[in-house]
């Protein structure tokens, strides 16, 4: 390959890695200027750092600006579709604007996994923290972390001293919420998402406010942890009695309530309507269609990196406008019939 050729790709800290025989976290604490690394190790990676600079690369830009173009993720609950979608729609976001990003999965020992998460991420040095889908309990304890970067919350309540930016969870489940009530339901159930899960809450008291402010009958929500299989269990054996819809808080449960309203002996949408979250790919293709709420994690990824970029040039936390879902119609929701 020429040089010519050569330069047409910029040259990531993982290819100076290589290049000088270290890891990219050694490389990230030589351009942040840390004190413990070997004289020999800090020229080994400048080297490696002047033969590849072949444009403004990122590496050049993290020397020029003391930055290393690397934003760190901790991420609650990778495994499930919202937060994972987060994830990669932020990973190319931030590749557009020539940046790099870490992420770690907090584990379920939540005290462990945030103090385990900011540490590492701190560690390789980067210019600004996300977290993303975070719960109330590991907010709590990311407060006592002292990470010396800007953290951006992807929720959707504004949050002193750190920057948020969101999908507007409210006005997705008022819209299906909405849905319902148009179509002639008054007795509307709600399967939440585990409630210490900032999301789940926005739903649910979303769901509630609906009701109450159309005066319609209000049940205490039951309470799923975000899978088919505790969607399954709801539907198989609630006890529904006058309730004609159910809106749920993820579409991974509403395909499992789905299969236990069935399993039961009930029609979805004859007996029941079912609303869901998020849309997932497959939610177009669930028996009936699943009616759902649809979050645009394109633009979402896109508002995040533009705040994360803002922080780190020294914004204060300047409120920014919520994304707004959208109500996607399908087959698993109609009219109540007559009983």
């Amino acid at each position: 390959m020429s040089n010519d050729s050569a330069a047409v790709r910029r040259p990531s800290i993982y290819d100076v890695a290589d290049r000088a025989g270290v890891s990219h976290m050694t490389v990230s604490r030589v351009l942040n200027g840390h004190p413990n690394i070997r004289e020999s190790t800090r020229r080994r990676v400048m080297d490696a750092i002047d033969e590849m600079n072949y444009t403004r690369s990122s590496i050049a830009r993290a020397l020029a600006t003391n930055r290393t173009m690397r934003i760190g993720v901790l991420v609650d609950g990778p495994g499930q579709y919202g937060p994972n979608s987060a994830l990669r729609a932020l990973e190319t976001a931030a590749r557009e604007r020539g940046y790099a990003v870490s992420a770690f999965s907090v584990a379920d020992d939540e005290r462990q996994g945030i103090d385990t998460g900011v540490l590492d991420l701190v560690t390789q040095g980067v210019d600004a923290l996300c977290v993303i889908a975070p719960r109330s309990s590991s907010l709590a304890l990311l407060r006592q972390q002292s990470t010396g970067v800007p953290i951006l919350l992807v929720k959707e309540e504004p949050d002193a001293g750190m920057h948020t930016a969101a999908v507007d969870q409210r006005a997705g489940a008022e819209a299906a919420v909405r849905h319902l009530i148009d179509l002639g339901h008054r007795e509307i159930l709600h399967l939440a998402g585990p409630l210490d899960w900032f999301d789940a809450r926005a739903r649910a008291e979303a769901w509630r406010n609906c009701l109450e402010h159309a005066g319609l009958p209000v049940r205490e929500p039951e309470i799923g942890d975000w899978s088919s299989d505790s969607g399954y269990e709801f539907g198989r054996t609630y006890d529904f009695g006058a309730a004609t819809a159910v809106f749920v808080s993820n579409d991974q449960m509403a395909l499992g309530v789905i299969h236990g309203l069935i399993e039961s002996g009930r029609r979805v949408p004859d007996d029941l309507s079912v609303v869901g979250f998020d849309d997932l790919p497959d939610a177009r293709h669930f028996l009936p269609p699943l009616t759902t709420v649809r979050q645009d994690f394109t633009e979402l990824g896109r508002r995040v990196m533009e705040a994360l970029l803002a922080a780190i040039a020294g914004d204060d936390g300047t409120e920014r406008e919520l994304i707004r879902p959208a109500l996607v119609v399908r087959s698993s929701t109609a009219a109540p019939r007559s009983r």
